[in-house]
């Protein structure tokens, strides 16, 4: 698949995802009414919005203007990452479950290694592939594990369970 196909459809995904997930956090009162769930609600959000705007920028700079996707990734990519690491800290404090940090956790080195493809895509040539195609492959990971999020508050009443 070319790259600029698939970012475009990438971007679609998330942006439609982030808008489901607007529908079911609205459809949830009781999660907006606790801080922590709030918290945790919006990472879940920045998850495929972040990724989404991303897939956006790699379709307006793509081969042709590589500096503005990576400056973009790299940018978007600490924003996520400090979010990510704000809700860890903050996820201990409020007694959020082992499998909730962990996979923030993983999120927070995921946007780490998006931010380092993006600042050096030479990093990804031994792989024999180009930056851009590492970064699609770290932001499918980033929204599987925004995914494993959203599961665990589909079966749990709460987030701390």
């Amino acid at each position: 698949m070319d790259v600029g196909t698939f970012y475009a459809l990438f971007s679609t995904t998330c942006f439609t995802l982030t808008g489901l997930w607007w529908n079911v956090v609205r459809a949830r009162k009781d999660w907006t009414s606790d801080p922590p769930m709030r918290r945790t609600i919006g990472g879940i959000y920045l998850s495929f919005l972040l990724p989404a705007l991303m897939g956006l920028f790699a379709q307006v700079g793509g081969t042709e203007s590589p500096l503005l996707w990576r400056m973009s990734f790299v940018v978007i990519a600490i924003v996520g990452g400090l979010s990510m690491l704000r809700l860890v800290s903050l996820g201990r404090r409020d007694g959020a479950t082992a499998s909730v940090l962990w996979t923030q956790i993983g999120i927070t080195v995921v946007y780490a290694a998006i931010a380092v493809i993006g600042a050096a895509p030479q990093l990804a040539e031994p792989l024999g592939l180009k930056g851009i195609q590492v970064e699609a492959l770290l932001l499918i990971v980033l929204v599987a594990l925004g995914h494993a999020l959203v599961w665990r508050f589909m079966v749990t009443d709460r987030v701390d369970e």
